[in-house]
């Protein structure tokens, strides 16, 4: 059964209420700004495993994972998120994560695993000290090497099959081409207009 994020970008508006005069960011209350979809449509499980430990199969070491609702999250969200939970079981794990955070992430980090082995760009595997022997029994020991340990990564074929074995990074999973750069460049422009501290993403998954 496979895994979907459902997400609410969430706004506080911090610049007018430091203009007119409010004591904290405590004092400014979050609403609901806009829904991840479709700007984010999903279908990929590493940048959940990144940022979320969600589905997280290559070992990330996640940003923000199982933190639930934010306490002061906005009642639209909190609606949102009780009536999904209400139509669909599966529902489970929330979080949420700030812009700061996304804004600061140190995008060459890498997963756990040594790397990963792509089969015509739609089937992946997780390496680490040996070749999965599945893949091992199909198309035989990898011609970058014998051992992941000592292997160069790389790109060959076998017959008709592309394989790659690659290193990841976040910038690989997040980056240009994932669909979190349009989201990643929505909450930049939304931190323009309502301050740094003043956006968040709101999360949960089935």
């Amino acid at each position: 059964m496979g895994t979907d994020i459902y997400g609410v970008i969430e706004v506080r508006d911090l610049k007018r209420a430091a203009a007119l005069g409010a004591d904290s960011h405590h004092d400014v209350s979050w609403v609901h700004c806009m829904n991840l979809y479709p700007l984010y449509p999903g279908g990929d499980y590493q940048p959940l495993g990144c940022l979320f430990g969600i589905r997280n199969w290559n070992g990330w070491e996640p940003v923000a994972e199982g933190r639930g609702l934010p306490p002061d999250v906005s009642e639209a969200v909190r609606n949102e998120y009780e009536h999904d939970a209400r139509i669909d079981d599966a529902i489970g794990g929330s979080t949420w994560v700030s812009w700061p955070e996304l804004r600061d992430l140190d995008m060459t980090v890498t997963p756990r695993a040594r790397g990963v082995l792509e089969i015509n760009e739609n089937r992946y595997y997780r390496v680490e000290d040996e070749w999965p022997s599945d893949v091992v029994a199909e198309y035989g020991i990898p011609v970058v090497g014998t051992s992941p340990a000592t292997a160069a990564y790389g790109r060959w074929q076998h017959g008709a099959i592309n394989l790659t074995y690659k290193r990841v990074t976040r910038n690989d999973v997040l980056g240009a081409g994932t669909g979190w750069d349009h989201v990643f460049a929505v909450m930049r422009s939304l931190a323009e207009r309502f301050g740094e501290e003043g956006v968040r993403l709101v999360a949960w998954f089935d």
